[in-house]
């Protein structure tokens, strides 16, 4: 009985969902994931928090 109303209206929801196109800045979003550029591929991020094999050689010899 209530079939007909219920399929309408996921016929309804469907064809707004494929009309929708939200606008989307990709520069913000990049730069929110945190996409590195160029210049930090290189760059050893975990340098500062540890300390060196070697450091601690020298100070045991």
């Amino acid at each position: 009985m209530g079939r007909g109303r219920q399929k309408a209206k996921h016929t309804k929801i469907a064809r707004e969902l494929k009309s929708y196109s939200p606008s989307v800045n990709y520069a913000a979003l990049e730069k929110e994931l945190g996409h590195p550029s160029d210049d930090d591929l290189y760059v050893d991020k975990w340098a500062d928090e540890f300390d060196d094999e070697d450091d601690e050689l020298d100070e045991t010899a």
